[in-house]
């Protein structure tokens, strides 16, 4: 690379920053009738990417980021992962009219090294996401990582401390917050305007998972580092069994790819995984995204028995099924966690399809004094959304939940804040206090009982045996060395 380069980038960033503050009204995006992809058409002033984990939710996010940025390096525990995403990233380089020799590394540690990489996005399986995200901050990258951040409450405390040390523009994959139609965008206008009077409880419907039934113990695929994609895991046999057993039809049941979700050891079920987005929602809606709960209580169906708190076997998914968790939040708010609505929130709200039979209830219903209503990807539905009809919100309502003006997609709203070095809108820090209400959900129906928590001092008071729950034994080799 030449010397050029970096001191290109460099200007690229001051004027991005100079175009947001020339017009900007708040600092989340920049106000300019040409898109920042356009802004970034010169080889010289566009930032190098660098992805870590190119898998099946990266084909979405590697490809959006390289609307903004020149892919110039892949990573994958998985060579075949690691081949194709090369592929892709060449494909999308010539599609944004850039040219860039592309390495291709098994270790993210070399990805990490690179002084010519600016940028990274991390789509790896969730029990590696806070590991690399602290190392790449250490290193002076900024980062897109994919959700849920963190696999225990202390590796968001970590991750929060190093982005104060660093100042990294840091966004997670949170997308509600700027996507899907900008329903949950709409629906937050909607209580801030008072639609539904004093919100008084909140339910985030997130689904359950099927249970797989005994998973056999397979040959590693060819291509495959099976040591370091178990990482801080324990170390234990591959498992891969039929497709019928699994959650998603393009994937055998397993321990691996896609199927990592519904294991304790890499991540936290739907709670972790659909909670990471309605808890994130819900938690802004009523203003808990600074604060926290006082208290987690619920129970929770396992397919496999659990032993204080820990799975007796592991041989199939052991992640809770299906769960129902309360959630006392301040200004006696009550949030709810569970897999579906009941057959009566579902009246409420109006999830009845044309035949007249209930809907599913995937989405968060709120419910206030005057009023309910629920939001999902696809809709709004409820009294409170049908008098948006005669009453309209009022034009500028959801840029005023936002903060500005609305960006082209989340993406954009990363690589916007790169140059005005302000936070993205799915922010580390609301992400990590959502994050930290769907591992106390966890901690409790695990361990069958209430947790207490201080959201001050962020711990649980009053069970050092629940407390311990807040971070796990990492494996040797794969600690996070950060401490708090």
């Amino acid at each position: 690379m030449s010397q050029s380069q970096p001191v290109n980038r460099r200007l690229f960033l001051q004027n991005t920053s100079l175009l947001a503050a020339a017009g900007a009204v708040a600092p989340l995006w920049i106000p300019s009738s040409r898109t920042l992809a356009d802004d970034a058409k010169s080889p010289n002033a566009r930032l190098r990417l660098g992805c870590i984990g190119t898998g099946d939710r990266w084909k979405a996010v590697g490809p959006q980021a390289m609307k903004f940025a020149t892919c110039v390096a892949v990573c994958d525990v998985d060579a075949n992962h690691a081949a194709e995403g090369k592929q892709i990233a060449a494909s999308n380089n010539e599609k944004n009219g850039q040219k860039a020799d592309i390495d291709v590394y098994e270790d993210y540690q070399k990805i990490l090294e690179r002084k010519d990489i600016d940028v990274v996005t991390i789509v790896t399986p969730d029990h590696w996401h806070s590991k690399i995200a602290i190392e790449a901050m250490q290193a002076g990258k900024d980062i897109y990582c994919e959700k849920p951040l963190t696999l225990t409450i202390n590796e968001g405390k970590q991750i929060v401390k190093v982005l104060k040390e660093t100042n990294r523009v840091f966004q997670v994959g949170t997308q509600q917050r700027t996507e899907m139609g900008r329903n949950f965008l709409r629906a937050i206008a909607m209580i801030r305007d008072g639609r539904i009077g004093t919100v008084k409880k909140v339910t985030c419907a997130i689904g359950g998972v099927k249970p797989s039934g005994v998973i056999p113990v397979g040959s590693v695929p060819t291509g495959l580092n099976w040591d370091k994609w178990l990482g801080q895991a324990p170390l234990v046999d591959y498992r891969a069994g039929k497709n019928e057993q699994s959650t998603n039809n393009r994937y055998p049941a397993s321990r691996c790819h896609y199927e990592f979700r519904w294991w304790y050891e890499y991540s936290g079920g739907k709670m972790t995984d659909w909670g990471a987005h309605h808890v994130d929602i819900a938690s802004w809606a009523i203003g808990m995204d600074k604060t926290g709960p006082t208290s987690v209580s619920g129970k929770g169906q396992h397919p496999v028995e659990l032993k204080d708190g820990v799975p007796t076997r592991n041989d199939e998914y052991n992640v809770a099924s299906k769960f129902d968790v309360t959630v006392m939040c301040p200004n006696d708010v009550v949030m709810g966690i569970v897999d579906d609505l009941s057959d009566d929130q579902k009246k409420l709200c109006g999830l009845v399809n044309k035949e007249g039979k209930l809907e599913g209830g995937n989405g968060i219903l709120f419910e206030g004094t005057d009023g309910v209503f629920h939001v999902s990807r696809g809709k709004l539905s409820g009294q409170a959304f049908e008098a948006l009809k005669d009453k309209p919100l009022g034009e500028d309502a959801m840029e005023k939940v936002y903060g500005g003006k609305l960006p082209e997609s989340h993406m954009a709203n990363f690589f916007e804040c790169i140059g005005t070095r302000k936070n993205p809108i799915s922010d580390v820090f609301s992400h990590h206090r959502a994050m930290t209400v769907c591992h106390l959900a966890n901690i409790a129906i695990r361990l069958d009982r209430k947790i207490n928590w201080d959201s001050v001092a962020e711990m649980i008071t009053g069970d050092d045996a629940a407390a311990a729950w807040m971070g796990r034994e990492q494996r040797q080799g794969y600690e996070i060395n950060v401490a708090i």
